[in-house]
């Protein structure tokens, strides 16, 4: 039933940590899903630096899609889009061809609070790589829930328990949110080829066995996989149909090498737009010069 489980591994991205799973060599995709990260849990006291903020910088070949438990991100793109998001909430920003954001930290910087999320890329097919980018935010409200026996749910994306949410994707998969009283059960049906489940918090037991925060299981087809929460805690299921396989360089996913090598080319020469209202500074190329101070920021 359980196929592969992968720890996350934490990372500093420069004041703030991450426990990053996936990609993870034995297995680097789920479904569409090709990068997953949980920011935090992080408490920040107000007044931090800037250095946690995720100056902007550039993406091909996928979409982001954000969705925190705590705190709030601030979003701003090249195509116009400045947006706060809150828990519960999806930012969704389509690539494609080229896209620009920034993620700061506004809102925390000024009161302080708790950080808790997670990001996830979802590669697009082979014939979306290059579609106009494009940015979507949806609210709680918009996103379809359930409760029952112990257990909350919340479809973030895609389709699945017969239900369909908003978020515009572009290839059969799910993404749902559960929240799961201590005792409760849910089951997983065998619904989708690759199916997998991150462990937020709590502790929950899968066949016989127990698991941790910070833990994704990753299941075989074909058998639905029962839950029982040992603890309280929050799971997030993910999958679909696979898309083929992709590279990653840096923040730049595609199905062809030569069109990764374009987009390195595209932004080390400055011919991707910066977002309109974070255009001071970016993240250079690994490996190139920092840019030179601007006197105007």
């Amino acid at each position: 039933m359980i196929e592969l489980v992968i720890d996350q591994r934490r990372k500093d991205l420069g004041g703030f940590e991450v426990g990053r799973v996936l990609p993870y060599a034995p297995r680097r995709m789920v479904g569409p899903f090709i990068f997953f990260d949980h920011m935090g849990p992080a408490e920040f006291k107000p007044g931090f630096g800037r250095e946690v903020d995720v100056r902007p910088h550039p993406h091909i070949g996928l979409s982001t899609l954000s969705y925190l438990f705590e705190g709030s991100i601030t979003h701003r793109d090249s195509v116009g889009a400045h947006q706060d998001i809150w828990p519960g909430e999806v930012n969704w920003m389509t690539a494609g061809r080229g896209i620009t954001h920034s993620e700061r930290f506004e809102h925390l910087r000024a009161h302080g609070g708790k950080m808790n999320g997670i990001q996830c890329w979802i590669a697009l097919p082979v014939e979306d790589e290059e579609t106009d980018p494009a940015f979507f935010h949806h609210a709680q409200d918009e996103l379809p829930t359930y409760e029952a026996n112990g257990m909350w749910a919340r479809l973030i994306a895609g389709e699945a328990f017969g239900a369909k949410s908003p978020v515009q994707v572009h290839s059969p998969l799910f993404y749902v949110h559960w929240r799961l009283d201590a005792g409760g059960q849910a089951a997983l049906p065998a619904e989708y080829p690759e199916r997998a489940a991150y462990v937020a918090q709590g502790v929950v037991e899968v066949d016989g066995r127990q698991f941790h925060e910070g833990q994704m299981l990753v299941f075989e087809p074909g058998q639905p996989v029962l839950f029982t929460a040992v603890t309280p805690a929050i799971v997030m299921l993910l999958g679909g149909e696979p898309v083929g396989p992709r590279l990653i360089e840096w923040n730049f996913v595609s199905s062809s090498k030569d069109r990764l090598e374009q987009a390195k080319a595209d932004w080390r020469a400055g011919r991707m737009k910066l977002p309109d209202a974070d255009d001071q500074e970016f993240i250079p190329l690994p490996g190139d010069p920092p840019p030179p101070a601007n006197p105007m920021s």
